[in-house]
């Protein structure tokens, strides 16, 4: 990792190792390279990764696409790795101690909110260096070459899935993966490999009765209990889907111009969470939030011209909208505002040659015009 060094003292596994020793090993040795939780999974498909088959015949992917690609990949780990015998998932919390992971909570006129995850360094870098060197650490332990692939959201496997199999806590109604201590603010990243290795036990489901992030939900994305239609979800919409955002919706986007952490910030298990942590190695730092990304105002984004946005995102999952699309989530967001100070730069959108921008800017002036009229 850029800055630091790292030592890890491996002591090579000795013939007729238990599976259940070599599970600690790995497991001590995520936790030293910089993970937060790690846990082991048997490698096999799952109910869970199953349903995925029916998740994508209702509809729920929305524009992603790729997810309907490599499908049985996505059911069962073994077509992604040959001769695959267990799942190492590993968690790292990105919230700050004080749960807002640098994003402010305060709401101020005129001003855009981002998701935690997003306003940092990229999570797949920050996450796939050190997956890099678990898997190094792992073939140094194990004295062999071991034969395996290792992903952090990009691949056609079910992280969440394996982290809950592996005991590092269950999927919640919300659909995110919710540590009983440390919250649901958690990136995951999963190594498939030949090893076998002692499963852990799964950890039961705690969410009970409680249905804060069904209620909470501004768009009723969350049509059941664990049970997400991407299609409604303000994430997807800033994030996934370069076209239009469908009228009825924008409204219930409120302030978020990437991402949405609604139905996290309701969930009764980060109230206190990833407070006694500590970050050794810098991991949380690089993923705090950027100044810039600290409640951006709407005039700030709204004149961001494509160099400009090249360098506030770079090496950003901000990345991942485009310019395009954060002007048009910035359109969305300046109309919701009530903030007739914009007017003057939502027009110029208006006037454009940008068809896209152009619908969302009308629709921001229109409801900009009409404030105290």
């Amino acid at each position: 990792m850029e800055g630091h060094t790292i030592r890890i003292g491996i002591t090579r596994l000795e013939t007729g190792t238990s599976t259940e020793n070599l599970r600690e090993k790995v497991k001590a040795l995520a936790l030293a390279v910089g993970f937060d939780l790690a846990g082991v999974a048997v490698a096999e498909p799952t109910p869970e990764t199953r349903f995925l088959r029916e998740w994508l015949a209702r509809g729920y992917s929305g524009t992603m696409e790729y997810m309907a690609r490599r499908v049985e990949e996505r059911v069962d780990p073994r077509r992604v790795l040959e001769g695959a015998r267990s799942v190492i998932a590993v968690g790292l919390v990105y919230a700050e101690k004080d749960g807002t992971g640098g994003a402010p909570d305060v709401r101020v006129p005129g001003t855009a909110r981002v998701a935690r995850y997003a306003g940092g360094d990229d999570y797949h870098e920050v996450m796939g260096d050190r997956l890099r060197t678990l898997v190094w650490g792992i073939e140094a332990l194990a004295g062999r070459a071991v034969s395996s692939r290792h992903y952090v959201d990009t691949g056609p496997v079910q992280e969440r899935v394996f982290a809950a199999r592996g005991g590092l806590g269950w999927i919640g109604k919300n659909t995110c993966l919710i540590h009983p201590e440390l919250g649901s603010y958690l990136f995951l990243g999963v190594v498939l490999t030949d090893l076998e290795i002692a499963p852990d036990e799964s950890e039961p489901d705690h969410c009970g009765n409680c249905r804060l992030c069904l209620d909470a939900c501004p768009t009723d994305a969350l049509v059941a209990p664990y049970e997400l239609d991407a299609r409604r979800c303000i994430a997807h919409a800033t994030i996934e889907d370069p076209g239009s955002i469908p009228p009825g919706q924008r409204e219930d986007h409120g302030e978020w111009l990437f991402g949405c952490d609604i139905c996290q910030e309701v969930c009764p298990w980060n109230r206190t969470a990833g407070a006694a942590l500590v970050d050794p190695l810098g991991l949380r730092e690089r993923l705090r939030t950027r100044d810039a990304w600290q409640g951006p105002t709407l005039q700030w984004v709204l004149e961001l011209g494509p160099d400009a946005w090249q360098e506030v995102t770079r090496r950003s999952a901000l990345r991942r909208a485009r310019h395009r699309g954060l002007l048009r989530n910035a359109l969305v967001v300046a109309g919701n505002s009530g903030d007739r100070q914009l007017i003057p730069l939502v027009r110029k959108h208006a006037e454009g040659a940008d068809s896209l921008l152009r619908e969302h800017a009308r629709w921001a002036l229109e409801r900009l015009e009409a404030v105290g009229a």
